[in-house]
């Protein structure tokens, strides 16, 4: 009876400090050029990404080309300021990114000389890691005598890139405003109930957890696959699936592929905090598969975890 009792009030601490936690909290936000404003304007790269070509948005290119995109931002960051939101400043970010990217290139000739296969914008999103990304995008009217902005802003999730919010609009017709004061006047009767509905979708990650992805791959010399038995008391991959089962929010994931040497899962309900030291942090999928890799070292299978932004991670089953 005594441990029921102190298994209660455990759990009852931990929801109240959960509770207070999500109340208190509003998202990190970074405001970006939108990808379509972007490739209008010309500010992009192809590449190919693990034998996907793909183009890309160049983020500190257009803040170099674009005089307006940096006032932009800055307008907008004041906006969401005057709400009590906290929002990275995207120049900042990508400096460090840069920095980051320096490092690695260094440490990679040195060991290896593998490709890093993260897209700059995954580096992006990893090291500012705001909890929603802004897309904003942007054209004016000009009939030479007066003009006019029209706008639209997205709020994606920075982990799946899925839109949960988006608001547009036309300014007032204006005679001699520069293009931050016109967006800033279209955006400000419309960002409040935007912000609301971001809040709502943050407040709701609490409560039935944080989308992210999980890839399961198995090395071609590996002896073993997902179908083995020899780990446990059922295949290896049912085995893998019994520990989302207990690791995710609720239980709940998807199963996309399951096959002898793939395992796909979407749709993964991650915690968005974790304690460590007395300290509350923010949870990724990162530090979340940690678990899954730790589960599967502690059954002697060697493995490899690989993350791509915030919110994907592949476990490489067999080797390092």
């Amino acid at each position: 009876m005594k441990l029921k009792k102190q298994t209660l009030v455990i759990i009852i601490t931990l929801l109240a400090v959960n509770v207070s936690f999500s109340q208190a909290k509003k998202p990190t936000l970074m405001v970006v050029p939108a990808d379509t404003w972007c490739f209008e304007n010309g500010y992009t790269q192809t590449i190919n990404n693990q034998g996907v070509i793909k183009d890309i948005p160049l983020y500190q290119m257009a803040l170099q080309r674009n005089s307006d995109l940096a006032l932009v931002i800055t307008q907008i960051n004041g906006l969401l300021s005057e709400r009590g939101f906290s929002a990275k400043d995207l120049s900042a970010e990508l400096k460090k990114v840069e920095a980051k990217a320096a490092e690695q290139e260094l440490r990679a000739s040195k060991n290896t000389g593998a490709e890093v296969s993260e897209t700059p914008v995954d580096a992006l999103k990893k090291t500012a890691k705001a909890d929603i990304i802004l897309e904003m995008s942007w054209a004016i009217n000009d009939n030479g005598l007066e003009k006019q902005v029209t706008f639209i802003l997205r709020g994606l999730d920075a982990y799946t890139g899925k839109q949960i919010a988006e608001t547009s609009g036309t300014g007032a017709p204006d005679f001699s405003s520069p293009l931050p004061l016109l967006l800033e006047e279209a955006v400000s009767s419309r960002i409040d109930k935007f912000l609301a509905s971001l809040q709502t979708t943050f407040d709701g990650w609490f409560d039935k957890g944080r989308e992210v992805n999980l890839g399961i791959r198995v090395w071609d010399d590996w002896e073993y696959d997902l179908e083995s038995e020899d780990f446990g008391d059922d295949e290896l991959g049912f085995l893998i699936e019994n520990w989302l089962n207990d690791n995710c929010v609720n239980g709940s994931y998807t199963t996309m592929d399951a096959e002898a040497t793939m395992m796909n899962f979407e749709q993964v309900r991650i915690p968005m905090t974790y304690e460590r030291n007395g300290k509350i942090r923010g949870m990724d999928a990162r530090t979340w598969a940690k678990g899954l890799s730790a589960y599967l070292k502690d059954m002697g299978i060697i493995n490899k975890l690989t993350i791509s932004g915030l919110g994907e991670a592949t476990l490489y089953l067999g080797s390092k």
